[in-house]
């Protein structure tokens, strides 16, 4: 089928969006083993977008951001970005740290290097656990490559995201959250978006497998 969104009928569009939250909601889980606290998420607001027009699906354009990048290939071929304000970002990364050390360390005290270690642990964790409920649902199996870290601002990230990623596919599966991580001051809520960009064969294959196409 062609990679255009207008040639997606609605009920594979619901069907996407539904895959979307069975990945999220597997991501949760994962992410609450990791941080070793309960971990409620929102109900997740699924997009099939063009890949060329993520800029317009976030909010501005010039504030800076954590960023995940991986790449999976095997059965589902696709390539997956988890993206985070900086605040969240470090927070996550503080949550992570004080599971693992006992204590609570500022991010503003702690080389880059662990700080962006500990950030691809996170997003790995995240996206991975993304793909497998994808792949539990077609049958398949897949390899990820190592995480890659980037800050910078919004912008420049999406345009990076477009110039490498729209060789591979240009429909792009947007999945925005709201985490509420228990132990956290009342009220405050850690927001991220996975964005899933599929090869054109394995976004068919998805369809195929879940008979809307």
């Amino acid at each position: 089928m062609a990679d255009d969104i207008a040639s997606f009928n609605a009920l594979q569009l619901d069907a996407i969006r539904e895959v979307g939250n069975i990945g999220t909601g597997n991501a949760a889980t994962a992410l609450s083993g990791l941080l070793s606290r309960m971990i409620h998420m929102s109900v997740p607001q699924v997009e099939l977008v063009s890949i060329y027009e993520l800029g317009g699906h976030y909010g501005d354009p010039m504030e800076i951001v954590g960023a995940v990048f991986v790449r999976s290939t095997g059965g589902f071929q696709c390539s997956l970005i988890f993206i985070q304000n900086e605040e969240d970002a470090s927070l996550m990364v503080e949550l992570l740290l004080k599971q693992q050390f006992g204590s609570y360390i500022p991010v503003d005290e702690l080389p880059q290097e662990m700080v962006d270690s500990a950030l691809s642990e996170v997003g790995n964790i995240v996206l991975s656990s993304f793909l497998n409920a994808i792949n539990l649902l077609l049958g398949t199996q897949h390899q990820i490559s190592v995480p890659g870290v980037a800050h910078d601002m919004l912008s420049s990230i999406l345009d990076v995201v477009a110039s490498i990623y729209g060789q591979m596919g240009e429909t792009a599966l947007l999945v925005n959250t709201e985490l509420s991580v228990e132990g956290l001051d009342e009220g405050r809520k850690i927001s991220g978006h996975i964005i899933l960009i599929p090869d054109p064969d394995a976004l068919d294959l998805l369809l195929r497998k879940l008979k809307v196409l």
